[in-house]
């Protein structure tokens, strides 16, 4: 199923900012700077990685991720450290798993597993 990069990234946002440990009670975005969020902010290039991999195993998420995002945000020191995601700040670490999930429910990708929504099927669930 072919989702425009818009329609992927209202569904992340309805899915990731309602459970966001950073919103504000009413709901809203409570970081300093909104358009900062590592999640939205690389959200084309989270987008093609997720996309890009076809593996069971989140680990390969998690690789990619690293490879085709972290390199290019800001965040990350040249030898790969990141002080958001080792302080659990970085949100597209802290729920890649929520995304890695909604992106392939939102394309159609299963890997096998029941898709939400789907009559008679229940949940995806993953454990790590």
């Amino acid at each position: 199923m072919e989702r425009t990069l818009a329609e992927l990234e209202e569904l992340v946002r309805s899915r990731i900012c309602g459970v966001c440990s950073d919103r504000k009670t009413d709901g809203t975005c409570g970081l300093p700077e909104p358009a900062g969020c590592a999640l939205f902010r690389l959200f084309p290039q989270v987008a093609e990685a997720i996309q890009a991999t076809n593996s069971e195993n989140l680990g390969d998420y998690v690789d990619a991720i690293r490879r085709k995002v972290c390199t290019v945000c800001e965040a990350q020191a040249s030898d790969g450290s990141c002080c958001p995601r080792e302080e659990v700040q970085c949100a597209l670490d802290a729920y890649l798993l929520f995304v890695v999930e909604a992106i392939e429910e939102a394309t159609g990708k299963d890997f096998g597993r029941p898709l939400p929504g789907r009559p008679g099927e229940s949940p995806i669930s993953v454990q790590l």
